[in-house]
């Protein structure tokens, strides 16, 4: 065995042995997206966390180039997917959980206000009584403070809406899954505007992450590579993100952000992609039904109001 393969085996010994996950990006540069696969290197038991499928307006095609990614590299590394987790239903990019879960296993799971989410888009896109709107598209519905496990990983669920309804983070180990409730220091936090959001419960959200342990990592769904960086990053700590964050840093009060917060997200196109994620993601990943002809179609909304 070469030094460096030695090195990579005594860091997963001590990983195991201290209830670490080992993690693993993916970046997905359409839709600006971080996918992670999280696994216990003592039993090789893994989740995904908001996985990617690659989808073209334009076309309507969807393929598979980003979560074929994820399955090469959990294939090389022999690992048994247990979850596939969704920290909301995603308005930027399509969930690829159904198909990962074909290829791989596992069980598709959100918050459980997922059908605050699906009440509200169902009436929207006019989704009809074969839409039902209680969560049953997803094999698990977590509630604040829930726990599970991925092999001897212990992971705790957090409630933390404000951007949606519906948002939760994971905490896993010295690790926290943040979804979209806040990103690197120098970008800031999640809009509100989005029905079921709001700026206020967003800034309690958020600082009950930073009242986590300064060391905690903390994880973004997104990067968007303000200016003055050079390279897209997604890692940071709950110290990096008090000290430092635009947004919401320390001496930053409720009043102070929601003022912020608000103005800004009134200046702020829709994402790109809204219409076909929210349709697709409040479904947990699958497509609408057929319709008679045998084709599938997403619904745009013209003057809705």
């Amino acid at each position: 065995m070469t030094d460096l393969a030695l090195t990579k085996a005594s860091a997963q010994v001590v990983a195991a042995q201290a209830g670490i996950p080992l993690i693993k990006a993916f970046f997905d540069l359409p839709t600006n997206t971080v996918s992670y696969v999280v696994h216990d290197t003592a039993t090789s038991r893994a989740a995904i966390i908001d996985s990617v499928l690659d989808f073209d307006p334009a076309s309507g095609r969807t393929t598979y180039t980003s979560a074929d990614a994820i399955i090469a590299y959990v294939g090389e590394h022999a690992l048994t997917i247990d979850w596939l987790l969704e920290t909301h239903a995603h308005a930027d990019h399509l969930s690829a959980a159904p198909y990962l879960q074909q290829k791989l296993g596992g069980k598709i799971a959100i918050g459980a206000h997922i059908t605050s989410v699906q009440q509200v888009f169902g009436k929207l896109f006019n989704a009809g009584s074969e839409f039902v709107r209680d969560g049953s598209d997803f094999d698990q519905l977590w509630n604040d403070g829930d726990h599970f496990k991925i092999g001897n990983l212990e992971v705790t669920v957090l409630h933390v809406p404000g951007h949606t309804p519906a948002c939760i983070a994971y905490v896993i180990g010295d690790a926290v899954f943040v979804g979209d409730t806040m990103f690197m220091p120098d970008y800031g936090t999640a809009r509100a505007d989005f029905p079921g959001g709001d700026a206020r419960t967003l800034y309690r959200s958020a600082r009950r992450l930073l009242s986590l342990p300064p060391e905690t990592r903390l994880f973004m769904c997104h990067d968007y590579l303000p200016a003055g960086r050079d390279d897209y990053v997604w890692e940071s700590t709950v110290e990096a993100e008090r000290k430092a964050n635009v947004h919401i840093h320390d001496g930053k009060t409720e009043d102070e952000f929601v003022t912020m917060r608000e103005a800004r997200d009134a200046t702020l196109p829709m994402p790109r992609l809204i219409m076909p994620s929210v349709q697709v993601n409040m479904r947990a990943g699958h497509m609408p039904a057929a319709e008679d002809n045998g084709v599938t179609y997403l619904k745009i909304p013209v003057n809705a109001v």
